[in-house]
């Protein structure tokens, strides 16, 4: 599968997770996001679950965030498996018409994600595997991860932000996001030795 659609893959996950983490902890769900259910936190509290459920949420956001910005495809897909799981069997208990067959669709694509993966996953089923992937190895700097991190923290900041005043909430969660995927550039800049070795002359 060819690195656009790997990360078409991983941004379509990623939007839907990360949208349906932010829909539920913003203020009156106004958030997008396509995929639910919205009141999860609100409904679980009546459980003494309110904590549990902002936890999903809020794992939905990182994982979806990984995803989204493409920088951390791999940990948010391996990630994805349980959450997406436990999910859909909840859906299956609970006789959600329809929403299995959506969360099933969404597990085959991650495991397609997985599957461009599949060489890093073998030392788990034989202890005794000796190869390393061959593989381009990515570039990737302390300043890019920084940069990475500041975006993830500024959509979680929008959350609370979104209880005061929700345009600047969104503004907020939109530099995030640009922020993560800015990240691979500021990679660039950040390694020139790296990224452009001198030619030979």
């Amino acid at each position: 599968m060819k690195p656009f659609f790997t990360n078409s893959i991983a941004a379509f996950l990623g939007f839907t997770f990360w949208g349906a983490g932010m829909s539920k902890l913003y203020a009156g769900y106004q958030f997008i996001g396509w995929i639910g259910p919205r009141w999860l936190v609100e409904r679980l509290a009546e459980f003494n679950l309110g904590l549990y459920a902002q936890f999903i949420a809020i794992s939905q956001i990182v994982i979806g965030f990984m995803l989204l910005t493409t920088r951390f495809k791999l940990i948010g897909s391996i990630m994805l498996v349980p959450m997406l799981v436990n999910i859909l069997m909840v859906t299956i208990s609970q006789n959600w018409t329809g929403t299995p067959y959506v969360l099933a669709v969404l597990l085959l694509m991650n495991a397609c994600l997985l599957w461009q993966y599949r060489d890093y996953f073998k030392p788990l089923v034989d202890e005794t595997f000796a190869q390393v992937p061959q593989r381009t190895k990515s570039i990737r700097s302390l300043a890019g991860h920084a940069v990475w991190t500041a975006g993830l923290c500024l959509n979680l900041l929008s959350i609370a932000v979104s209880f005061s005043h929700l345009y600047s909430a969104f503004a907020l969660a939109g530099i995030g996001v640009t922020l993560g995927i800015l990240a691979f550039r500021v990679d660039r800049y950040s390694l020139p030795s790296k990224s452009n070795p001198p030619s030979q002359t």
